[in-house]
């Protein structure tokens, strides 16, 4: 078999390993979107947080210290311990469903039935608060992030591919991790969303608010719950992102990426989300290794918002999005 043909093998399994990372974070968009009809754009934002607060607890460092010190002028940094990377998981999903009551009580319930560009001008504002408390709680410095995950290159992959075809193909650790988790995860959230008695709640929610209300449904548990799954999947993303490529202010920017699976994929699909980003990490992969020399390179900065537009040209729901039809 030729080496290029093999190379684009190689690109194409690489390109699937992106495209769950991609969806990861999409995941979180469709979560809310699908429950209150609110586009999120603090997404992004909230596996950024997450990260941050996560190696912030594993290091035991003070919340705010650096303010502290300003402030007092103490010379205050850490508690002088660590943190076992589980403890640390779990107390940074305590803080993130602390954060997603927060952003009930203090946001979303005083915008019951407002327009939706409304919320989602909220949600603007809630990504820069939420980057802005990020930077004063545990600074800004570029962090390493490590709970124990395997990385690099994986040699059996390598060497049974190399004995079979001539070329070892070269697959990271993580993204195998990360391909398994994201399935195990939207596994578990089909599951819960069809077979749980808060599942089926949630679902009703996103059909009709006030219908829901009829019948009894807590409309303020609903956004709580579902903004706390949210807060789940964007700690996952986040820890993926974040032992990948450092836990970095820059790592909300991974938000804009999962803009075009949404598109793909539709706003209101879960399994939608996990095939979108499929398509888009496999996409750009193989777009940048056929045509990218042709072009200048540099083709996976944009290939993912030229489909995008494509799609919403010819498909605005994305392929299984649901199609909504007004009658005036």
């Amino acid at each position: 078999m030729p080496d290029q043909v093999l190379f684009a093998i190689e690109v194409t399994l690489n390109g699937l390993m992106a495209g769950v990372l991609y969806a990861l974070v999409a995941l979180g968009f469709v979560l809310i979107f699908k429950a209150s009809g609110v586009f999120n754009y603090a997404q992004g934002v909230m596996a950024l947080f997450a990260a941050l607060t996560l190696v912030g607890i594993m290091e035991g460092q003070v919340p705010f210290g650096h303010l502290i010190n300003v402030m007092f002028g103490t010379e205050i940094h850490g508690f002088g311990w660590e943190v076992p990377a589980l403890a640390a998981i779990f107390l940074t999903m305590v803080v993130m469903v602390f954060f997603a009551w927060a952003v009930n009580r203090v946001v979303l319930r005083h915008l019951v039935n407002q327009a939706p560009i409304i919320l989602f001008m909220a949600t603007i504002g809630l990504a820069y608060f939420l980057e802005g408390v990020g930077d004063l709680m545990w600074g800004s410095d570029i962090r390493t992030l490590d709970v124990g995950l395997p990385q690099g290159i994986n040699e059996w992959i390598d060497g049974v591919t190399y004995r079979a075809l001539g070329y070892g193909f070269f697959i990271d650790n993580l993204d195998l991790v990360a391909t398994v988790i994201a399935a195990l995860l939207v596994t578990g959230l089909v599951l819960f969303s069809q077979y749980t008695k808060q599942g089926r709640a949630l679902r009703a929610v996103a059909d009709d608010h006030q219908a829901a209300l009829s019948v009894g449904i807590s409309l303020n548990f609903i956004w709580v719950l579902v903004w706390s799954i949210a807060g789940f999947v964007a700690l996952v993303a986040g820890i993926m992102w974040g032992a990948k490529s450092g836990v970095q202010f820059s790592l909300s920017l991974i938000a804009l990426k999962a803009l075009p699976v949404l598109m793909l994929g539709g706003f209101t699909s879960i399994p939608g989300a996990i095939i979108g980003g499929l398509i888009i990490g496999v996409g750009e992969k193989l777009f940048e290794f056929l045509a990218g020399p042709a072009l200048g390179g540099a083709t996976e900065n944009w290939f993912a918002y030229v489909l995008a537009l494509l799609f919403l040209v010819f498909r605005p729901q994305g392929l299984f999005g649901e199609k909504i039809i007004e009658r005036v």
